[in-house]
């Protein structure tokens, strides 16, 4: 009989609606596991093989744990703030809170087909203002801490999205992650939230979290501690001062020049007026470049002098004051000392410009008098270095900070690479900044009891660079509330990844509406247990939700450090080799597969191609194997209708008392039983997928078996069936004879250890040593039995015959050693 899946699916899904069977009792605490995806970005109306390849795998792992007793709450939401709906606004004419609303109407309809057990009165968006309205009030409480601030800043903008962009939005070559324009630097007026307050934190809480190493190691490098001294150079024939950072102080003698970062204010301030035309041009150049561009190590370096020199406060001398690209004004002091005897990118400034290069850490086992023909960066011995002179270059970093700070021309410094996170965007879909300017009182927060600030329906989507909430004059001018004047409102919106930042909180309760979310129950179930997404999201959204978390821990809200327990990436399904997408043809649609072989199918498939954490390649030749796997297990078990009822399976059975066919089929169920849990804990779902295959392989002597025991296979077979393919597994379940559904009524099956045991044994036999064959023998046989099958074998005798026996060893149930000469 052909497994009719429309049907089943459908009735599956009615089903556990109208029972409301995925309905979490979140009061419930005493087994409970919140498990989480990344909610959902509804920017078109349809789900690909990425949303399937992330959602399926991550719903059989809860439904296993659901099976296993666990109160499972698996939520699902849309972070539909964003700039795909806006851009498509401009391109129709169709607004983004109408796209947006239709999309997750349909996505929603997809979702429910999938058949994952979501629990919908959970269902959460972010763009409608009982949401967005506590993005604000948290805007507020870290506006209140001094964490939210304002500042003109050269910043990330993208000419085609017309919005800034944080340093994480930008990709590797310099474009914009959304539609991969190059990015330019712009000066704005921006806000920013203070993680550089946390970064010391946020480095320490990796140690706590169950993350991949991958990740943890790229959040490590993006907020990159670095652990130096602050040095200050004086200006000659100035009251200025260039401070720089560096966690090299053992090379100050050798500093022969400083280099200061085109934007810096201090450039027109000391530049003598000669050089002043020079370093103008200059600036216009480099305004063109992007950050990734500028500090590239393979571009060509350039710079300009300024005219002005600097003074070592280690040895007195007058150093040349350069200004060049590859220093940024927002990273660290914005200047930097050259040492080019000791880094390679001073070394080649220098020798570029003809600047003098000075070695004061002497190589092992090399003479001082020999040329450096590149830069030595490793450990040494101090050189040329005055009362130093001698130390160990690693000790001497100490050594020589100590004399700074003695000397009051710096101090031991932590510095990060991290900088603070811009959330401005001159974009309108997304949530209004809670700030009003007045001329009179200066920028004044929104007060909280007047929130939300209501993002307005009316506006025009011109891309010109501006916000488009800054022509809806309804909406900017407004009232100051503290002087009562005309104001203007803040017409940029927050960076939507505010909105991801803290969702996970709100799920046990979105409609509260006393406070940011329900903190009782958020603190009885976060941190997320297990959290699934992209790792492409490694150094934004989820270094972003540790910030935040840390933040709402701070001001009494949750009383947890992180907020996902463990993190699991899923890996990318590819088609032909390659990455899908309409301009290759080689996208893969979910929905043609579905209508002709099912959602079951589809989400074995997906789990089968390979490990989760790498993806796969699509094959239709392998969902044709899955296909037929399903399609056999349900005439399996159609043949025996109410099975269970006519004869009760025993909780386990003697492996004596069995037939020939039921020990095979005992042993093969038992062992599949200990694999399939340990497979999908760990989300190594083809692995699972693959031993119920071999099972059902297994099962073809089924027949032959007494009825209490037919009874006891499929029992088995379709709970560790069930996770993985929903429908079809409570089908199955219903047909052999049981009223409760499994998700009702959860069931999950011990192996018996004893039938993990084997009644054979494989005895390696060796001559001398070397292994020449291998025996099978009962369980238990003793020595002389495990002899004399040894001395019976052809191969043994073959490399014994003619030699005399030293003496023979036997390595109980495992080795038999015959020694000769």
């Amino acid at each position: 009989m052909k497994y009719p899946f429309e049907e089943i699916e459908a009735k599956w899904q009615k089903t556990w609606e109208e029972k409301k069977t995925f309905f979490t009792n979140l009061t419930d605490i005493e087994k409970k596991i919140y498990c989480l995806v990344m909610f959902i970005y509804p920017s078109g109306a349809k789900l690909h093989c990425g949303h399937w390849y992330n959602y399926g795998p991550t719903d059989s792992w809860a439904r296993f744990k659901k099976l296993q007793g666990f109160n499972v709450f698996e939520p699902m939401g849309y972070d539909a703030f964003g700039l795909p709906a806006e851009n498509y606004a401009i391109k129709t004419g169709v607004h983004p809170q109408d796209s947006t609303l239709k999309n997750i109407a349909d996505i929603k309809e997809m979702l429910k087909r999938m058949g994952c057990m979501y629990d919908w009165d959970a269902e959460m968006m972010t763009c409608v203002p009982e949401y967005y309205k506590w993005n604000q009030w948290l805007f507020l409480q870290l506006y209140k801490k001094g964490l939210a601030y304002r500042k003109n800043a050269p910043v990330n903008w993208c000419p085609s999205c017309q919005t800034v962009l944080a340093n994480e939005q930008v990709g590797a070559d310099g474009g914009c992650e959304r539609c991969g324009t190059t990015v330019i630097q712009k000066n704005l007026t921006q806000w920013f939230f203070k993680i550089t307050h946390y970064a010391e934190e946020l480095l320490d809480g990796l140690n706590k979290i169950d993350w991949p190493e991958k990740t943890k190691l790229m959040q490590t490098n993006w907020i990159g501690k670095s652990v130096g001294a602050e040095v200050d150079f004086k200006i000659e024939g100035s009251d200025d001062k260039i401070t720089v950072f560096t966690t090299r102080p053992d090379t100050l003698f050798g500093v022969t020049y400083v280099v200061i970062a085109p934007e810096h204010p201090l450039v027109k301030k000391i530049a003598r007026p000669e050089f002043i035309e020079g370093i103008e041009k200059y600036i216009e150049q480099v305004r063109t470049l992007t950050e990734v561009e500028r500090t590239s190590t393979v571009k060509e370096k350039t710079g300009v002098p300024t005219g002005a020199f600097a003074v070592n406060p280690v040895n007195g001398e007058k150093i040349p004051v350069w200004v060049a690209d590859y220093v940024l004004a927002t990273y660290g002091t914005g200047c930097v000392m050259a040492v080019p005897g000791h880094d390679e990118r001073d070394f080649e400034f220098a020798k570029k410009f003809n600047m003098p290069i000075k070695k004061v850490i002497l190589q092992d086992g090399t003479n001082e008098g020999d040329e450096l023909t590149v830069a030595f960066t490793e450990t040494g011995t101090m050189i040329n270095s005055g009362k130093f002179n001698g130390t160990r270059s690693d000790l001497g970093i100490n050594e020589v900070i100590k004399h700074l700070e003695a000397e009051g021309s710096g101090k031991g410094k932590i510095n990060y690479r991290l900088r603070d996170w811009l959330i401005s965007r001159q974009r309108y879909w997304g949530t209004p900044i809670p700030i009003i300017h007045c001329e009179k009182c200066g920028e004044v927060p929104v007060p909280e009891e007047e929130l939300p600030v209501v993002l307005p329906y009316e506006v025009d989507f011109k891309p010109d660079g501006g916000s488009p909430l800054a022509g809806n004059e309804s909406f900017v001018n407004t009232k100051c509330p503290k002087c009562g004047g005309h104001a203007k409102r803040d017409a940029d919106t927050m960076d939507t990844f505010v909105d991801s930042s803290w969702y996970y909180l709100r799920y046990m309760n979105p409609k509260f509406g006393g406070g940011m979310f329900d903190t009782k129950l958020a603190n009885e179930w976060a941190p997320v247990d297990m959290y699934v997404g992209g790792a492409e999201h490694a150094t934004m959204h989820l270094l972003y939700a540790r910030f935040i978390h840390k933040f709402l821990r701070d001001i009494g809200l949750v009383t947890s450090d992180e907020p996902f327990k463990k993190l699991i990436h899923q890996g990318t399904i590819t088609n032909q080799g390659a990455k899908m997408s309409k301009s290759r043809g080689n996208v893969v649609n979910p929905d043609d597969f579905i209508v002709n072989v099912g959602a079951d199918v589809f989400r074995m498939y997906l789990m089968f191609m390979g490990p989760y954490e790498l993806g796969g390649d699509w094959s239709d030749k392998g969902i044709v194997g899955v296909d037929r796997f399903v399609q056999r297990t349900y005439a399996m078990v159609t043949t025996y209708p109410g099975i269970v009822k006519e004869a009760p399976a025993q909780e386990k059975y003697d492996i004596a008392g069995l037939s020939e066919a039921e020990k095979g089929i005992y042993r093969k169920i038992n062992q599949t039983l200990e694999k399939v849990p340990v497979e999908v804990e760990n989300f190594r779902f083809n692995t699972a997928v693959a031993a119920l295959m071999e099972l059902l392989n297994e099962l073809k002597n089924l027949g032959a078996c007494r009825k209490d025991f037919i009874s006891y296979s499929l029992e088995r077979m379709i709970t560790m069936l069930t996770p993985l393919a929903p429908h079809l597994g409570e089908e199955c379940w219903q047909f052999i004879g049981h009223e409760k559904t499994l998700f009702e009524n959860p069931v999950w099956f011990a192996p018996d250890a004893a039938a993990l045991e084997s009644d054979i044994m494989t005895i390696a036999v060796q001559v001398s040593g070397k292994l020449r064959s291998t025996v099978s023998l009962k369980a238990g046989a003793g020595e002389e039995e495990v002899k004399a099958a040894a001395w019976q074998d052809e191969k043994v005798k073959a490399h014994t015959e003619g030699k005399t026996v030293v003496k023979e060893i036997y390595v109980k149930g495992k080795i038999y050693n015959i020694v000769v000469k």
